[in-house]
């Protein structure tokens, strides 16, 4: 538990005091959230690259991946290839997840920060926080809900309305905090939580009930449309072994049935989280699926050139061995052209020098036969160089005991 909270303020502490000094030189908590989720983003882009590369590089491999999968049936063959695959492609299974899970594991924290305004924006202490609330709770009890969760979201938006009662039953409260924090932005209570059911008696058809409806409305749009241009983007980079694009194969990959499972259930669950908590945390998911729909396209594009390149080169080489294997046809069709019958000469690096070497040796033998001739000189035959089968490359095929008579006197009989 010690380790857990000791973790969680490596987020809450820093992100609380940006969200507070921001707070602070707006005066506008809205503008505050804004400025605040475009710098969370950027702090996280380089995290969302990584994540970004990884899945790129996930997409491109999926015709590959199939592949083997249909090669090879034996689990751990198939295993130990696609490990092949993603150490030659450089993609880490674990270290790759793991930079996808980040932004969702600092969400917590965040969340934190923004349901607790008293503590991260007033900067008041964990004593005088219970303090403060119950003195707002006992003035006006039905501000607040049954669900504790939310409990200084309400009040802090009360404490400027109850500043005389909060300063004469706390008299250690700061001026500061008494101003409390203006949750208003551009007409809407970013404080509420939205109210899903218009034909509640609660519903107004004010702009303040609408403009909260739609604020969680539009984030999960913004979110649908940020991860589907990320879906497309991903798919525009897929290639097989050969570099040439193949998006059919990875349209019906496991990754991109995933993808497209996580395309509607992501957005979904943004939505019914936006109707559970304060407007303030649907702004914050707005602002950074905006700035994810900005930032997706120039990352997409800095990636895709470096494997357009390695596309290329891989496609080169293909190309290469492919005419490499052509012209091993052509000559193979030469040679069925030129011998129909199948009959084709020995090709053979070391019988061919063996057959050089004896026409070498008798061309010798011929040219000292000829020279004695002429000379007089009668060479006897050499009763070694002579071999018993009568086929000097084997000397031996007929056997040592070969006797070309054995069967005469049968054949004379008959």
């Amino acid at each position: 538990m010690f380790l857990a909270f000791q973790l969680s303020d490596l987020v809450t502490v820093p992100f609380g005091w940006l969200l507070g000094q921001l707070y602070n030189l707006t005066s506008n908590y809205g503008v505050a959230m804004i400025l605040f989720a475009l710098v969370v983003q950027a702090v996280l882009t380089p995290i969302n690259a990584k994540s970004k590369k990884n899945m790129m590089k996930m997409s491109r491999v999926q015709p590959r991946i199939q592949d083997i999968q249909a090669r090879y049936s034996d689990p751990q063959k198939q295993n130990e290839m696609l490990q092949k695959l993603y150490q030659e492609e450089g993609i880490s299974m674990g270290g790759g997840c793991l930079w996808s899970f980040v932004p969702l594991l600092i969400l917590f924290p965040l969340f934190t920060v923004i349901r607790e305004p008293m503590r991260y924006i007033l900067m008041e202490s964990e004593e005088m926080i219970p303090q403060i609330i119950n003195v707002i709770k006992g003035l006006d009890p039905d501000m607040f809900s049954s669900n504790n969760y939310y409990d200084q979201v309400i009040a802090a938006q009360a404490i400027s309305q109850y500043a005389t009662e909060l300063k004469a039953a706390i008299p250690t409260i700061s001026e500061a905090t008494l101003e409390g924090i203006n949750f208003n932005f551009l007409g809407i209570n970013l404080g509420a939580i939205p109210q899903f059911n218009v034909f509640a008696p609660t519903w107004a058809w004010d702009w303040a009930h609408i403009g909260a409806f739609l604020i969680p409305v539009v984030s999960t749009a913004s979110q649908f449309l940020q991860m589907w241009i990320t879906q497309k983007t991903n798919d525009s980079v897929v290639t097989n072994e050969k570099g040439i694009q193949d998006q059919e194969t990875a349209s019906k990959s496991q990754q991109a049935q995933s993808t497209q499972m996580m395309l509607w259930m992501m957005p979904l669950m943004t939505l019914w989280i936006g109707f559970t908590v304060s407007a303030g945390l649907s702004l914050y998911w707005f602002i950074g699926g905006l700035f994810r729909m900005i930032t997706d396209p120039i990352m997409t594009n800095h990636y895709r050139k470096i494997y357009d390149a390695e596309d290329a080169v891989r496609l080169q080489k293909h190309l290469e061995e492919e005419r490499i294997e052509a012209e091993k046809e052509r000559i193979r069709a030469e040679r069925r052209a030129a011998s129909p019958d199948g009959i084709t000469t020995n090709t053979s690096k070391k019988k061919l020098q063996k057959q050089q070497r004896d026409q070498e040796s008798a061309a010798k033998a011929a040219a000292a036969k000829e020279y004695a001739a002429k000379k007089g000189i009668v060479v006897e035959e050499d009763e070694g160089s002579t071999c018993m089968s009568g086929i000097p490359s084997r000397p031996y095929c007929k056997g040592r005991n070969y006797d070309p008579n054995r069967y005469a006197s049968n054949a004379t009989e008959d």
